[in-house]
């Protein structure tokens, strides 16, 4: 694609974009494909036990169906709740294949999201608290850790994430809750993060 072309159709939103793509424009494919292909891949990733052959081929397979399919798309909602509530359910389907509902063993971020939080405190270390986070989300279950990527990970509202997951926002926030309850008993050495951290979490309510 040109560069004018690629700067016309980056103004669409996703969902003017996906009208286009029911309407065999590849364009538009390419840019719906340049916004969101590393977000899900990263997404897998993380879902996927790290497995980064099975995110490249999960996020091929997706925008496969995208391509194939665009039809499937439903313009009374958000392309990015649509796009994820797929993804998630692809998750599902790989956990049921494998019977591995009960682990679902991903990493979280490499720690760019603390980047302006000034950690401070004696002893204090972002590395070490990021894998104490880690370890404390593995030890949750499969769907608070899936609530747990979509907020904080992926940055979904609350209402984007009731949608992917299939539940209201009252669970949602439920979830959530008891996610930073857990938190605060497994991280309470790192109060002053985790404050931010609730913050952060509780910022689509």
């Amino acid at each position: 694609m040109n560069k004018a072309l690629h700067l016309k159709y980056a103004q669409h939103t996703d969902e003017a974009l996906m009208q286009l793509v029911k309407e065999k424009n590849a364009q538009a494919f390419e840019v719906v494909y340049d916004r969101y292909a590393k977000r899900l891949y990263n997404y897998f990733l993380r879902m996927l036990w790290k497995d980064r052959e099975k995110a490249r081929d999960f996020t091929q397979d997706l925008f496969a169906k995208i391509a194939d399919r665009p039809e499937l798309f439903d313009p009374t909602r958000t392309f990015t709740t649509w796009i994820y509530s797929i993804a998630h359910n692809m998750c599902k389907n790989e956990y049921a294949k494998h019977e591995v509902r009960t682990r679902v063993h991903k990493d979280i971020k490499s720690g760019d999201a603390f980047t302006e939080y000034p950690l401070g405190g004696k002893g204090m270390d972002k590395s070490e608290f990021m894998q104490e986070l880690k370890s404390a989300l593995d030890d949750m279950d499969e769907v608070k850790r899936t609530t747990f990527t979509l907020r904080f990970d992926q940055e979904l509202t609350i209402p984007e994430i009731a949608e992917v997951m299939q539940c209201n926002e009252g669970t949602v926030k439920s979830r959530i809750f008891y996610i930073l309850k857990d938190l605060s008993v497994k991280l309470k050495a790192y109060e002053g993060i985790l404050f931010w951290l609730c913050s952060w979490l509780m910022g689509g309510f």
